[in-house]
Order: C-alpha cells, then structure tokens, then sequence
C-alpha cells in the first residue's frame, strides 16, 4: 500500500496511469484507510507478507525531493527480503515526506 504521491500538479491516478503501475490503484476518499493503518505521511509505504502481516513501513529510498545517483532502494530491497523469506528486514528507516492534510482538520 502506498498512501500519496501526487506531483507536479497531477493526481495520483494520472501517475499510476503514466508508470503503468501493475496493481490496482485506489482513492480514500475519506481517508478512513490511511487513518486504520496510521499513516503520517506522503509517501507512506507498507509492505506485507502472503500472510498479510506487516513487514516493512519505511522509506522508498534514500533520495529525498531529488534523486540520488545510486541511492539505496530501500522499499524493493525490503520487499525482495519479504518475498524470499517472508520477513523484512530488522532495521527500517521511516518515510520522510509532507504531512497528511487531514479533511476536517485545522492546522
């Protein structure tokens, strides 16, 4: 599950739309799904086993606004772990990313 992505003006359903992303992409609409899951950020990521058990909550990678040449691929590498053991890795760097903007909430 990935909670927000939305660049440069475009939603996230015109991304996932462009990168062809090979899962089914869905709209909280009232955010009650990244609420559940305790999301406090944009990128969020989660990533679970055949089980359906958390394995990885953490980074994409380590670039931040601006790709890093060679940056570490956190997520895939994380995921590939999952997918060979079906455990993720012990240590996990959280995502670092812009505040959820809560409907209802004043900020």
């Amino acid at each position: 599950m990935i909670v927000g992505m939305a660049r440069e003006g475009r939603t996230d359903k015109q991304i996932a739309a462009q990168l062809k992303f090979p899962f089914p992409y869905l709209y909280d609409e009232t955010q009650d799904v990244a609420k559940k899951y305790g999301a406090v950020c944009t990128p969020d990521f989660f990533g679970y086993n055949k089980d359906l058990k958390l394995q990885y909550r953490g980074r994409l990678d380590e670039s931040r606004k601006e790709p890093v040449p060679n940056a570490r691929r956190d997520l895939f590498e994380a995921m590939q772990l999952v997918a060979q053991t079906g455990n993720g890795p012990k240590d996990q760097i959280p995502s670092m990313g812009c505040s959820i903007k809560w409907k209802g909430s004043v900020e």
